[in-house]
């Protein structure tokens, strides 16, 4: 019986074993995945910040402009992508909208980006554009891939419209979280006029006006390293109107300031992605090495088990003769023992 359990124990063992590094390497890879129907809002805010007049073509301080930025998933697009690819893509049509202290349009972005579900990396279809105009986007945005490794990463930058390197600038501790932190700076660079203005404008009269747009920015994210979504970002933000042809005029600003995460949508964004990371957690650490430290206490039992069996065995198994050379011998009269003769003699 203990060995017909022993041997139970030893077949659950070397399942549980095996299905440690199944469930790290195999199923993980394919269960963890970016929802593709995900909504999601963030408001950030520059306060004493630089803004331009367009109906003077002057720089002006306000005490605020806010950036907000939505996220939508495009379910039904993604599903028409991955019948043409058969990858799990996400589709995202975002917006950033740029108002003034006043609650005005300064500008507004819309984009799509399409990246695989489970790697994160550019997926060149469905339309991937950004304000209207298409592009073959190179590395990632808005989102790093599960697992972030401690190495720089190329990014894609909305107002160029090109990948940079972003760097790994090291572990900090955020929130109660222990984050990556990555750092990346576009230097000037010459960069196309929003469709949307205020008043009216549209790109075409900026040039007849003999203007172009030129931008730099410093970006820092900081990153949880399990789910691969930042919990908190910045960005050092500068624009201008530069004189088409005309170095020697002074350049107007656009745009400058410090562009930071509202206080609210902070906390919002780690109570978030710390739920989420549970999740991550349970296929990558939690289940795996449980499941390995099971299937070793349960070949410890089977062990344990089959010694005692064949203990037991062992003991059943003494030859019969062996146990009565133990006995004393009985004499015929009286019952008692015989008593060897004096002298040890026969």
């Amino acid at each position: 019986m203990r060995r017909r359990a022993s041997l139970v124990l030893l077949a659950f063992a070397v399942f549980f074993a095996a299905l440690s590094p199944l469930l790290r390497w195999y199923a993980f890879p394919r269960l963890a995945k970016v929802p593709a129907g995900q909504y999601q809002a963030v408001v950030m805010e520059a306060k004493d910040a630089t803004l331009i007049d367009y109906s003077t073509l002057e720089p002006r301080k306000v005490a605020r402009i806010t950036m907000t930025e939505t996220l939508k998933g495009d379910v039904e697009q993604a599903r028409e992508v991955k019948d043409a690819t058969g990858r799990d893509v996400v589709v995202w049509d975002t917006l950033t909208y740029v108002a003034g202290p006043d609650g005005a349009m300064v500008s507004k972005i819309p984009e799509r980006y399409v990246f695989d579900a489970h790697s994160q990396q550019p997926v060149h279809a469905g339309g991937e554009h950004v304000d209207g105009a298409p592009v073959r986007r190179d590395g990632i945005e808005f989102k790093w891939p599960f697992l972030v490794q401690k190495r720089d990463y190329r990014y894609f930058d909305m107002q160029t419209r090109t990948s940079a390197p972003i760097h790994y600038g090291g572990t900090r501790r955020f929130r109660g979280l222990s984050v990556y932190y990555f750092e990346q700076t576009i230097p000037w660079t010459r960069v196309p006029v929003p469709r949307a203005l205020p008043l009216g404008l549209t790109p075409d009269a900026i040039r007849q006006i003999g203007l172009e747009r030129w931008y730099t920015t410093k970006r820092m994210f900081w990153v949880d390293p399990t789910t691969g979504a930042p919990v908190n970002g910045e960005e050092i933000h500068q624009e201008e109107m530069r004189w088409i042809g005309h170095p020697e005029k002074k350049p107007i600003t656009a745009f400058a300031g410090h562009v930071k995460m509202r206080p609210d949508f902070v906390d919002s964004t780690v109570a978030l992605v710390t739920s989420q990371r549970r999740l991550v957690l349970l296929l990558t650490d939690w289940l795996p090495w449980g499941f390995l430290g099971l299937g070793a206490g349960l070949l410890g039992l089977a062990l344990l088990l089959e010694a005692r069996s064949r203990g037991a065995a062992a003991a059943v198994d003494t030859p019969v003769g062996d146990q009565r050379a133990l006995v004393p011998e009985m004499s015929h009269d009286g019952g008692k023992p015989k008593q060897p003769p004096p002298g040890g003699g026969s």
